[in-house]
């Protein structure tokens, strides 16, 4: 049985330090190779799969929960493995005065904290709704950590919150505040192989209990949470009597709880409602290399810019799930998290130190929630995700926006630029090179839908 738990630690080294990897270096030359090998594990992550409508993975995870419970939890999410090495370290650090002890449920709080996220997200408050989504909170603590401002402050909590949860109480976060761990669950506490202890057998010793950091074990019982259980396996190799097996799920004893109708139909109304969801500081410049430029101020955009293949920024913001992988996947530097409330971390265009080249379609490629559809560079050239706006008092009549323009959508008349709107693709090459300082003398206002050109 050690042989499950050590096929179950390689593979969940294995997806976490590709996601990883894959978060932190997907800018840099090498990031081509990572995302080759490593660009598929965040689109097998369960909320971006249902908001990208990826029905294969879907079905997949579903299934695989249903045939051996929460394996899922142990192996493919980033976030249970992040929490691993927490528990691992309580292990190393107290010894044998290491233990957990059993716990019911808290199925109240499970299912309040799920209800709440579903219906966030549904009336489009999925930004706060997916700071507790496993992989979504993953992503912006490595992202976030070597970033500045509100960015690093949310990645610092998030990492120091989920630490010390997972170091004092185990996978408490999983099955508390997680709304991926109660949704999968409700499907595994029906799972067909799982945790089993034969009572005949059992020496009453309570080793895999006090292993067990799901606090699911109880032992006075006899039986196993199959809901918490995240299928690690650590209590197989603490029994020596061979009283706990991994295999097809046996008949509770007498006097623990049955699974009713009523959760049941919980279990079909949150899958329903599950599938209804899917419908830093700036581096100094240098004039030249020689004298220091003063930073640009650009007017507060009345619509934020949102990257080509986003559709919408309805669209956009229903699905994005806020994981920062297009921002650090962003070879300009253009994704940045938003600081606003309604949109709280998820990417929006910045062009302080660079602009959207027609060449990269980068952010579409990686997206796994669907929020930037996959696009073609000959599809890009044909969108309109803004459109340029000049300030002609701030203008000194340089032509350096015509001439940087990819899309010959700026002229000069009289000295000024002349935007020809139905030929901006919003790119940002314009106020990106623009050179007037303080204020910038040409911007892009967002698109509330893109358009074709």
């Amino acid at each position: 049985m050690k042989t499950l738990k050590t096929i179950r630690i390689i593979l969940a080294a294995l997806m976490l330090a590709g996601i990883t990897a894959l978060l932190l270096g997907g800018n840099t030359i090498e990031g081509g190779g990572l995302r080759q090998w490593f660009g598929w594990m965040p689109k097998v992550q369960l909320l971006p799969a249902i908001l990208s409508l990826n029905v294969v993975v879907i079905i997949a995870i579903l299934v695989v929960t249903l045939l051996i419970g929460r394996a899922y939890c142990s192996v493919v999410c980033p976030m249970g493995v992040f929490q691993d090495i927490f528990v691992w370290a309580r292990r190393i650090i107290y010894g044998k005065k290491h233990k957990y002890h059993y716990a019911k449920a808290a199925n109240g709080m499970r299912y309040i904290v799920l209800v709440l996220f579903v219906l966030a997200m549904l009336v489009g408050m999925g930004s706060i709704a997916v700071l507790i989504a496993p992989y979504s909170a993953y992503a912006r603590m490595v992202t976030g950590l070597h970033a500045t401002g509100v960015v690093q402050w949310v990645a610092i909590i998030t990492l120091v919150v989920i630490g010390l949860m997972s170091f004092t109480m185990g996978r408490i976060w999983c099955n508390t505040l997680c709304p991926v761990g109660t949704l999968l669950g409700l499907i595994s506490r029906h799972s067909l192989f799982g945790i089993r202890i034969n009572a005949d057998k059992c020496a009453g010793c309570r080793k895999c209990e006090h292993r067990c950091k799901a606090m699911c074990i109880d032992i006075d019982n006899k039986s196993v949470d199959r809901s918490r259980c995240v299928d690690c396996m650590d209590c197989l190799a603490e029994c020596k009597s061979g009283a706990i097996t991994f295999g097809r799920k046996i008949t509770r004893p007498t006097g623990t709880a049955e699974v009713d109708g009523s959760r049941r139909k919980f279990v079909v109304g949150t899958v329903a409602v599950g599938a209804a969801m899917a419908v830093q500081a700036q581096e100094q410049k240098l004039d030249g290399g020689l004298a220091a430029l003063m930073d640009k101020q650009v007017p507060l955009r009345k619509t934020s810019l949102k990257p080509f293949g986003a559709i919408s920024l309805k669209n956009f913001s229903t699905r994005c799930t806020a994981c920062q992988l297009c921002v650090s996947q962003c070879p300009e530097k253009v994704l940045r998290p938003s600081a606003k409330l309604e949109s709280l971390m998820q990417p929006e265009m910045n062009y302080t130190d660079g602009y959207c080249r027609m060449a990269c379609t980068r952010c579409s490629e990686v997206c796994p929630a669907g929020a930037i559809k996959p696009i073609t560079k000959e599809e890009k050239t044909v969108i309109s995700i803004g459109c340029a706006v000049v300030l002609k008092d701030n203008c000194i009549g340089c032509g350096t926006c015509a001439r940087h323009c990819p899309s010959a959508a700026i002229s000069m008349v009289d000295g000024k630029p002349a935007v020809n709107e139905a030929r901006c693709l919003g790119c940002g090459a314009c106020e990106y090179y623009c050179p007037a300082r303080p204020m910038t003398a040409i911007y892009v206002e967002g698109r509330e839908i893109h358009t074709e050109i």
